[in-house]
């Protein structure tokens, strides 16, 4: 029997005056090394530490176990209460909608049926996957389900594949076989093919958040689903968020930084190789971020891939999409619509190549080139 090394990714550190807290982590199903109780925790509320010393503003946080993995919503405000509960209520709702672990699911339901009219909320995850899926030439692609499934990466038991089974999985793979029809948001799946919307739906999910934040008027609030971070405002005493992005060299269990990012009103979501692997009885390491054109883990010769942009379904859906495409594949796509996101690249020869609006607000002892609209300066 072989014999598996399941990697935890931590890869998000927000640091608050001077120190660090680790929000956020990602796991494999069944592997989390996290606290067991797999439900809401509520936490007491006070008077944010970050908060201007002549002002006192309430928060409010709360931990919760959906979409597979461990979840963090900290909110500040006069009715900052009421927002994390609503928060907590609506992350529980897409669960329940989007799960490929639940038989009742609308996803589930979809891929037993080979077609469906979507919700709204699946409607708007396949029109912007569909269009990503377009414009990186496939690079993201919501068919991959039965390569994720036939590696193991859904059920939580990974293994390299028979040849034959990955051919004929691969056949099936690519969104150019769904058939959409825009109006009636209806969604009919090619032949033997199956979709997941797990690596857009954490993305989907913030962008919610940010509107429920929004209705409830609050200060400032911050939210780690499972490794996705979504900024609403700055801090609650006004200044920049510092967000850690974990060195994808450091080591599995390692939380050194590759470098820190100060922003606001934003995601900032990281994608790499170290999330979720697995190791053969040969010591070969095998990831989860597949290529669906070879149907085998991608070696772009990039280490890690981060997105920083005002959607969370964006950002969410590129930092695989990038981080397929390559260095090369990165960039042109981001010459075309810089206005809509920035990136920073790790490759394997450890260097950062970072798009020129990140620039003045990102620190690393690592290398660093600059991308502009005219290339890499």
């Amino acid at each position: 029997m072989n014999k598996y090394i399941l990697c935890l990714f931590f890869g998000m550190t927000l640091i608050f005056s001077g120190c660090s807290r680790e929000i956020s982590s990602d796991s494999l199903s069944g592997s989390a090394q996290s606290p067991p109780a797999q439900e809401e925790t509520r936490k007491e509320s006070g008077p944010s530490e970050n908060a201007k010393s002549d002002e006192v503003v309430l928060s409010a946080s709360r931990d919760i176990f959906a979409m597979d993995t461990y979840m963090t919503v900290q909110c500040y405000g006069d009715q900052c209460e009421e927002a994390a509960d609503a928060a907590v209520l609506e992350i529980e709702r897409l669960d329940s909608l989007l799960s490929v672990g639940n038989p009742e699911s609308e996803i589930i339901m979809l891929n037993g049926s080979g077609s469906a009219v979507l919700s709204d909320d699946s409607a708007a995850m396949v029109e912007e996957a569909l269009s990503i899926y377009d414009g990186t030439g496939g690079a993201f692609d919501i068919t991959v389900y039965p390569l994720m499934a036939l590696w193991g990466f859904i059920d939580g038991n990974p293994a390299v594949p028979d040849e034959d089974a990955l051919h004929e999985t691969l056949s099936k793979v690519g969104s150019d076989k769904l058939h959409y029809e825009i109006a009636e948001k209806s969604l009919t799946l090619g032949d033997g093919q199956g979709i997941d919307l797990g690596g857009i739906a954490k993305g989907y999910t913030s962008d919610r958040l940010m509107e429920i934040f929004a209705k409830y008027q609050l200060r400032s609030a911050m939210v780690s689903l499972g490794g996705n971070v979504q900024l609403y405002q700055t801090k609650p005493d006004g200044s920049l968020w510092r967000c850690g992005i974990r060195d994808p060299f450091a080591g599995q269990d390692s939380n050194a930084l590759l470098g820190v990012l100060s922003a606001r009103d934003c995601a900032v979501i990281t994608s790499g190789a170290y999330e979720r692997c697995f190791a053969d009885e040969n010591g070969t390491i095998y990831h989860h971020i597949l290529d669906p054109k070879t149907g085998y883990p991608a070696q772009s010769g990039l280490s890690s891939s981060t997105i920083v942009s005002k959607s969370g379904m964006l950002a969410d859906a590129l930092s695989t999409a990038c981080y397929v495409s390559g260095l090369d594949g990165a960039i042109k796509y981001w010459q075309t619509r810089s206005g809509d996101f920035d990136m920073i690249l790790v490759t394997d020869e450890k260097e950062v190549y970072i798009t020129k609006p990140l620039q003045e607000n990102f620190s690393t002892d690592y290398p660093v080139h600059v991308i502009d609209e005219g290339g890499i300066q």
